[in-house]
């Protein structure tokens, strides 16, 4: 499966888009915000650049990103006026992979320059904002363009699912499950660690080339505790799918063959191995790394499962229907989802973690 060509969030404004369901990552980005807006300031303090660039890595199809944008550039503001410096022009970047629903934020921009110029007299900051499609493992802007780079839910994606998953038969050598779990040999893992060292690695090299010196980046991703890559943590969401897709298979619904075959392109990197990495590509140094968890909420009277299960729809139904085709049925596969997440949480809290990091490029 070529993930750049596959892989996006459900796009639109309907019921199962991620527009509609990601309200977990919102609050995630809600959550670190301080964090965003003091390292952008000090950014601007330091540099105090005439047309600053920045770029949003993952930025998706939701509200979140250009909300997010909005708060940057008032931060920013903020700050000009207290060191009685001109602002700046923002050079905005938004990227994702080519199949995101790019359209769906750009038909909100009218909406989002009129919103900054509301307060403002009509004399809003000077903000250009372009698409940047493309995978963020590789080169995707010019050197040395860039002062701010901020990633939100986007680097716990593989750039593909490990090869070495994958027998020279191409038979899955992790039947039954989607990702790492307890009855998983260990070269799965193994696999998948290798996988991540790679990416991010690439990840951090090809930035250092787009930023300038003294640039920063805020990276938000999903992660675990400790050594074990087994928990109660982002790894059981997984287990969930599996066992959901199990339940299809019981039902005649989809082949066992095709599940034994699907396995996804995630990983939960640990602090360790995420200060590792940065130490060993060598072009940044670590100003924070913190750890928090999320607040469950749900509203409208809905459970918590039922919105885990439409949170990770969104995010996973490409995927899904990609590889398996028009016989899932995606209602059912996720009703099956939601409650047994429901079932889980009275056992047993379920604790994703999340990961902030401030890298300041040397």
């Amino acid at each position: 499966m070529d993930v750049e060509k596959v892989f996006h969030m459900t796009g639109g404004i309907g019921k199962t888009s991620y527009a509609q369901n990601s309200a977990f990552q919102k609050k995630a980005s809600d959550t670190v915000k301080h964090i965003t807006m003091e390292t952008i300031q000090e950014l601007y303090y330091e540099v105090t650049p005439k047309s600053l660039g920045i770029a949003d890595l993952g930025c998706s199809s939701g509200p979140n990103s250009l909300s997010l944008i909005k708060d940057m550039v008032e931060a920013v503001e903020g700050t000009s006026h207290k060191i009685f410096h001109p602002m700046p022009e923002f050079r905005v970047y938004l990227n994702d992979l080519p199949t995101n629903d790019f359209n769906s934020v750009f038909k909100s921009l009218p909406d989002f320059y009129k919103d900054l110029k509301k307060d403002r007299n009509q004399e809003g900051p000077s903000i250009f904002i372009a698409g940047y499609p493309g995978s963020f493992y590789g080169r995707l802007f010019p050197c040395n363009c860039l002062h701010f780079i901020y990633s939100s839910y986007s680097l716990h994606w593989l750039s593909k699912v490990p090869p070495a998953l994958y027998d020279e038969h191409g038979k899955s050598i992790n039947k039954g499950n989607v990702y790492i779990s307890e009855s998983s040999p260990p070269s799965v893992s193994q696999a998948y660690y290798k996988q991540f060292q790679e990416d991010f690695s690439l990840f951090l090299k090809s930035r250092s080339e787009e930023l300038v010196t003294g640039g920063r980046m805020v990276l938000i991703l999903l992660g675990r505790i400790g050594q074990d890559h087994v928990d109660r943590g982002n790894s059981f969401f997984w287990e969930i799918l599996s066992r959901s897709l199990a339940i299809s298979v019981s039902q005649a619904e989809i082949e066992k063959e095709k599940v034994d075959s699907y396995d996804v392109h995630f990983y939960a990197a640990s602090r360790n191995e995420l200060e590792d990495e940065v130490r060993r590509e060598g072009s940044f140094e670590i100003d924070k790394l913190e750890m928090f968890e999320i607040e469950r909420e749900v509203k409208n009277g809905e459970s918590y499962g039922t919105a885990v299960a439409m949170t990770v729809r969104a995010v996973q139904e490409s995927m899904l229907c990609d590889h398996f085709g028009d016989g899932i049925d995606l209602d059912s596969l996720f009703n099956n989802y939601g409650k047994m997440i429901d079932e889980e949480m009275v056992k047993v809290d379920i604790k994703p973690i999340t990961f902030v990091m401030v890298l300041k490029k040397l």
